[in-house]
């Protein structure tokens, strides 16, 4: 541990490289330091200590900073970040716009940093760096809709990026200590809860989710697959780290798997399918955070690191389709698979591994948290899970790749995408089988090491494939309902959007005009002001005393001018009078 080196300055290096090298030797950069990151966490993995360590620590403007906090939590996240920012560097390899390169490797910098952050201040600082540069990776799609996504996006996680510092303020300043840790629920305060809402949307837990959905599908290609890994999963390690146990988190999380399936099931874009399937995913994670037990805060972590890999991988695939056919409207798809026969395999492999299919990596990761429900005798949460699995299975495992890959051929015009494209999604895939194969090697990283969960059981095995079975025979029998249909669904996020609107409207006419009245009525009075203080110095000269009252009588014709000259209502004009009469006797109190 001495000689730890912070996985984020690989990849600031990465992104400072990005920016100046050209085109060879950029690529090779983009490849090689993600890899010597990965490398670096699996040898940290094979080392990791049973007890937390922290090899740095720093003063600064007397604060204790902890840059680095290391146990088997913080590697259990290092290992999947690393091993994903190497997959993503492969897959968007052929991309020629290298801010997209620089974006992404920044991006990666701030998960890493948040996920080993020690304090809530080095915490804060990549926690902002993760919002900034991933809103270029939406912006760089350079379409009107992607700039207007990227706006609302960044937006909501300034919001939620102030919160979370009022949250941080207010844990010091009853503390004294900006320590990163566990807080009980019985101990928790408004900071607590501001810190835990700042992560929670971060989570996009219902009903602060809607920027996910919103701006994911306008990403680009590239940053489609980055950014489905890395923001949701990073806020679960932080509310693993900070939050476990807490019943609000459980019975969010729940609903969040029903909330995201039910909206993937309706809709038409096949990103945006995608998008409310990390919803609905996520809240598996969320739940087994809430629920608290060894056995579900293992499997919250099992499950972040497989869904990180499928979810990508189903990312890739759709994203192949933009990329070569240039939209992904499953209205306007289908029979795909004579076309873009690579593209579809992997798709269809990461849609099997988000459903749970046998041997595959979502069929060891998602049960362990129904399991940690089941034993915690949360029963109507486990009851919910299952529920949002056949939901699954119907709207990712079978919807998704029939409209586009099978069904009625479109016609459209495709071929598979470049090679790092399919050597992407073929890494991906491989991941999804080998974990599914061999659960030890995910297993081993896992926080609690007394835990064992055994899911190749008779039991766990012939559950699966009746859900799986009776769900296929479902859509079997309602496919003509579940086709797919150009409209629009609406959200929570109508809400923010026509309330923008009307705000702006609100911000241009009166509050626009008051502030220019009061402008000039603070400008009158410190005129006034300076004139009367002449006065004083001058032993009540009557020349300062009649310029006070000259420079008042100018600012009050100055401003009633402007009411005059303005398109105002008679409230407006009302409060611009009030305004004036006060700050006009105000001066003339000041002057004699």
């Amino acid at each position: 541990m001495e000689t730890f080196l912070h996985p984020s300055f690989v990849f600031l290096l990465a992104a400072a490289l990005a920016a100046v090298l050209p085109k060879g030797p950029r690529k090779i950069a983009m490849l090689v330091l993600p890899l010597a990151a990965f490398a670096m966490i699996e040898a940290l993995a094979l080392r990791t200590p049973d007890q937390p360590a922290s090899p740095w620590t720093l003063q600064w403007l007397g604060f204790t900073l902890v840059p680095v906090y290391v146990d088997r939590l913080t590697v259990a996240f290092l290992h999947v970040f690393t091993l994903m920012a190497f997959i993503g560097a492969v897959y968007g390899l052929h991309v020629e716009d290298r801010w997209q390169h620089v974006a992404a490797a920044l991006y990666v910098a701030g998960s890493l940093g948040v996920t080993l952050a020690g304090d809530y201040l080095t915490l804060f600082v990549f926690w902002e760096l993760m919002a900034v540069a991933s809103t270029f990776l939406v912006w760089l799609r350079r379409r009107p809709e992607s700039t207007a996504a990227g706006y609302r996006y960044l937006l909501v996680h300034v919001a939620g990026g102030l919160i979370l510092m009022a949250g941080i303020f207010l844990r010091y300043g009853a503390t004294g200590s900006l320590a990163v840790g566990r807080i009980l629920p019985e101990h928790a305060d408004l900071a607590a809860y501001l810190i835990l809402i700042g992560f929670a949307l971060n989570a996009a837990v219902p009903p602060i989710h809607a920027w996910l959905p919103d701006a994911y599908p306008e990403s680009t290609v590239m940053g489609g697959a980055f950014m489905c890994a890395f923001t949701t999963k990073t806020a679960v390690y932080a509310l693993a780290r900070v939050f476990p146990g807490y019943e609000v988190l459980m019975i969010g999380g729940a609903i969040m798997t029903l909330y995201g399936v039910g909206y993937a099931i309706i809709e038409n874009s096949g990103r945006k399918i995608l998008s409310y399937h990390i919803v609905s995913q996520v809240g598996y994670m969320v739940c087994g955070v809430g629920v608290g037990t060894a056995m579900a805060i293992n499997g919250a972590v099992a499950h972040a690191y497989a869904h990180i890999l499928y979810k990508a991988l189903l990312f890739m695939g759709v994203g192949s389709v933009v990329e070569m056919v240039g939209h992904d409207r499953l209205s306007d798809l289908g029979g795909l698979y004579k076309r873009m026969p690579l593209a579809m395999l992997g798709t269809v492999i990461g849609g099997i591994s988000i459903s749970g299919f046998p041997f595959t990596s979502g069929f060891i990761s998602k049960s362990m948290i129904v399991a940690g429900a089941g034993g915690a005798g949360h029963l109507v949460i486990m009851l919910m899970l299952l529920l949002a699995s056949v939901g699954t299975f119907l709207s990712v495992g079978i919807k998704l790749p029939y409209f586009i890959w099978f069904g009625e051929d479109s016609g459209v015009p495709a071929k598979d995408p470049p090679w790092n494209m399919v050597a992407g999604m073929g890494l991906a895939a491989f991941f999804c089988f080998f974990l599914g194969l061999y659960p030890h090697y995910l297993y081993r990283l896992l926080p609690f090491t007394d835990t064992v969960y055994h899911p190749y059981t008779a039991y766990h095995f012939s559950e699966t494939i009746q859900l799986l079975g009776f769900t296929g025979l479902g859509f079997y029998v309602l496919r003509k309902k579940l086709s797919p249909e150009a409209k629009t669904n609406l959200d929570v996020d109508w809400f923010y959007r026509k309330g923008a609107v009307h705000f702006l409207r609100f911000a241009r006419g009166p509050v626009s005009s008051i502030n220019d009245w009061v402008g000039e009525a603070y400008r009158t009075v410190g005129m006034a002001f300076a004139l009367a203080t002449a006065k004083f110095w001058s032993a009540f000269d009557v020349i300062a005393i009649d310029g006070a009252v000259d420079g008042l009588a100018y600012g009050v014709r100055h401003v009633g001018d402007k009411v005059r000259h303005t398109q105002t209502g008679k409230l407006q004009q009302y409060v611009a009078v009030a305004v004036l009469a006060f700050f006009g006797v105000l001066a003339l109190v000041i002057s004699y």
